[in-house]
């Protein structure tokens, strides 16, 4: 059970390790039965935990990240979606308008009948 928390303590230290498992290049079981058999000093995890800047590689993955999301869009279903939504939003607005018109209808104010008129003389 220890060797379970020693191995997610060194996860913990070295990040990049997300990004292997991420990419689809190494699993964590693959990960920890490299920690098992090796141990945390060995030059086993050289090629995952090289030494690079930092700051380059993680701008350079956001800013890939970042163009592959978009080229994922299907702006076809985007623009599905806006046009349901202005419906929506017409359609409510078309509710609320005929509800205020109901309840406030013009009333033409009383006038009695002159007494000298009868039966629209």
């Amino acid at each position: 059970m220890a060797n379970k928390e020693e191995f997610k303590n060194f996860v913990r230290k070295n990040p990049k390790l997300l990004g292997y498992v991420k990419k689809g290049e190494m699993t964590w079981q693959k990960f920890y039965e490299l920690f098992d058999l090796y141990g945390e000093e060995n030059d086993v995890w050289a090629p995952y935990l090289a030494t690079v800047s930092t700051t380059s590689v993680a701008s350079t993955n956001s800013i890939l990240d970042s163009f592959s999301w978009l080229k994922n869009l299907d702006l076809d279903s985007i623009q599905e979606g806006i046009n349901s939504l202005q419906r929506v939003v017409g359609v409510v607005g078309d509710l609320t308008n005929k509800n205020t018109s109901k309840e406030t209808p013009v009333k033409d104010e009383y006038k009695p009948r002159p007494l000298y008129k009868h039966f629209e003389d």
